[in-house]
């Protein structure tokens, strides 16, 4: 507590200053991003406006005069909806909550020594992920709001944002993930949390299995995927698995990034020419494309960014 307290008078001390200092000078002359942030905020100007429409625009393109015959019929063109745009604004808004944003710095200073950065997001509840909206979900999918089935099992779920977007169509939900502050998060919000290598061994099958932003960060992608075709239904199951293009796969093992023991043969440069590659990915698998699109895969922010985006390509895959 006491450590907190003269952490927190360094900071007043320093915004005092800063104040005194940078009143009249215009915040682009701050080269810390952190001087720039606390400055803006002093200024009560952080109500940054929403993204642009331009920018919005970007994240859905897809040139499907550059993919192949046979996946330009099943493309599925998305846009950005209200589910996407309220967790955008949302982001903007916890990005310009100065003192909060001050604590989790300070918190992931110290607890990142022994901790990764995944697991001090979910002790501290921040650094949620967002992949698809109901709507985009359902459009994917080719389902109805009023849509039911049996079982869901969520691969690497995290906090489960995500599965709670897809949760209101399953009787059962089951989820997975290695870290135990995440797995609390999960725990919190009812869903059944099944080990690394529990999952596999149930003893029943699921209807829709969901792997999103996860084979690039595992050591064994090709196995993960034949495991999931060996306990999906057969006839009905269907995958819902997104990947971040360009493909950069690594692994964290004790702090350090290494390159997984399993390649997956993803070849090209642009976002189409990796997609492209995939059908022959998922073939070794025992999976054909159904359907895909392209979407933004977001991350709350920070005091530094309103929020992260990368781009994801997603996917429903089908038994063969």
């Amino acid at each position: 507590m006491r450590l907190w307290l003269i952490w927190l008078g360094c900071y007043t001390l320093f915004l005092w200053v800063l104040r005194r200092k940078m009143w009249a000078g215009p915040a682009r002359y701050l080269r810390s991003p952190l001087s720039r942030s606390v400055y803006v905020n002093m200024m009560g100007s952080h109500s940054h406006p929403a993204p642009g429409a331009t920018e919005n625009h970007q994240w859905y393109v897809c040139n499907t005069e550059q993919l192949s015959e046979s996946l330009q019929p099943i493309f599925v063109q998305s846009y950005l909806d209200q589910g996407t745009q309220i967790f955008l604004n949302n982001s903007i808004e916890k990005s310009g909550w100065l003192f909060i944003q001050l604590y989790h710095s300070f918190v992931s200073s110290i607890f990142s020594l022994f901790m990764s950065r995944t697991s001090i997001n979910g002790l501290l509840g921040r650094g949620s992920m967002f992949v698809f909206s109901p709507e985009q979900f359902q459009r994917l999918l080719k389902i109805n709001p009023e849509w039911k089935s049996h079982r869901l099992l969520d691969l690497g779920a995290g906090d489960g944002e995500v599965t709670k977007v897809m949760s209101p169509h399953f009787e059962e939900i089951y989820a997975t993930e290695l870290s135990e502050t995440m797995i609390w998060q999960l725990q919190k919000k009812k869903y059944r949390v099944l080990g690394i290598n529990e999952w596999q061994n149930t003893g029943f099958q699921y209807d829709v299995i969901s792997c999103l932003n996860l084979l690039d960060r595992c050591d064994q992608p090709l196995t993960v995927l034949k495991d999931i075709r060996s306990v999906l239904e057969p006839t009905r199951g269907r995958v819902i698995l997104a990947l971040v293009l360009p493909f950069h796969p690594y692994v964290e093992n004790g702090g350090k990034w290494e390159k997984p023991s399993e390649v997956l043969e993803i070849k090209g440069h642009t976002w189409e020419e990796q997609v492209n590659s995939l059908p022959e990915v998922f073939s070794k698998a025992g999976f054909a494309i159904e359907a895909f699109t392209r979407l933004p895969y977001l991350c709350e922010g920070d005091m530094y960014n309103d929020y992260y985006v990368l781009d994801d390509a997603v996917f429903v895959l089908k038994p063969v």
